[in-house]
């Protein structure tokens, strides 16, 4: 009886320990295969190659930056809040399609980060971003878009994302001529709009005369700013077309372009008046080059 017992047992011991065995061996086995199936798997997509330049590194810490010294140094008396603006700005074109931003994906950027506008205060322009900001930050008393909110956090930054990624993408971004619809064209375009529908009394806009068409519909300011003027809040537009000093212009107030942008403004009820070489600005010019005769001034003899 003893000896059956011990039998029995030894027997129950020899099949608990191959059952284990047998688990051991499975265990391992589905191990192996996983390590062998994750080294099948396809390497991650990698992001599409554009000709533009990626976007601009840091882009994070630039945004919020700016934010931060033009809520609490160069307008502390608005208020925004810059981890927000961040978010939703990101939101408008990460793990999107660069080429297919579409307005609205900015939509609540714009409500969110747009402020008030002093009445006679903006200054639009058109190829003269140079001269432009010289000359408001010498005056001081005039607002371009870059000078507002919107403005002030993405001048001169490059950004975008991909569809395959959750990240923005610093490798490369479209260039314009690659598609209309990428984000940072879409996002100019809707802050120009914003910027429009918010300006009010007198506008003043800026435009190159050294060029064949001072006025081009295809400009941000032909195709965006001038059509989204408020003819309830502005009422007169005072055009100041400029030219390289030294040089023969190439339009004029009684161009042919000027003529068209005219017809478009007294056509929105607003008065249009144009004036060549405003002198304010013109000195700015001067500054460079002022021996030049247009940069003389008078002087009576006695």
């Amino acid at each position: 009886m003893v000896r059956e017992r011990s039998s029995h047992w030894n027997q129950k011991c020899r099949c608990l320990l191959l059952g284990l065995t047998v688990i051991l061996i499975l265990g391992a086995v589905v191990v192996f295969a996983a390590v062998i199936l994750a080294g099948r798997r396809d390497p991650p997509a990698e992001l599409p190659q554009w000709k533009g330049r990626g976007s601009t590194a840091n882009l994070e810490e630039i945004i919020l930056g700016r934010c931060f010294i033009y809520t609490r140094i160069v307008n502390p008396e608005l208020r925004k809040d810059c981890l927000k603006i961040w978010e939703t700005f990101k939101n408008a074109f990460v793990s999107k399609n660069p080429c297919n931003i579409t307005e609205q994906d900015y939509q609540p950027l714009m409500e969110l980060a747009a402020h008030p506008i002093q009445c006679n205060k903006t200054l639009l322009w058109s190829k003269t971003n140079e001269l432009a900001h010289k000359y408001t930050k010498v005056q001081g008393n005039l607002l371009t878009l870059e000078d507002t909110l919107l403005g002030y956090m993405a001048d001169g930054l490059t950004w975008c994302g991909s569809p395959s990624s959750s990240e923005t993408n610093y490798q490369s971004c479209p260039h314009w001529r690659e598609c209309a619809n990428n984000p940072v064209s879409i996002y100019w375009k809707m802050a120009s709009k914003t910027f429009a529908e918010a300006v009010c009394g007198v506008v003043h806009v800026m435009l190159n005369g050294s060029i064949n068409h001072a006025f081009g519909n295809s400009s941000i300011f032909g195709s965006v700013e001038v059509h989204h003027l408020n003819p309830k809040k502005v009422h007169l537009m005072k055009i100041w077309v400029m030219h390289n000093i030294g040089e023969q212009p190439s339009d004029s107030c009684s161009g042919s372009s000027i003529k068209e942008l005219k017809s478009i403004i007294e056509g929105k009820n607003i008065t249009f008046s144009c004036e060549d070489d405003h002198r304010a600005v013109q000195l700015i010019q001067c500054v460079g080059q002022p021996e030049e005769p247009a940069c003389r001034v008078c002087r009576t003899e006695f």
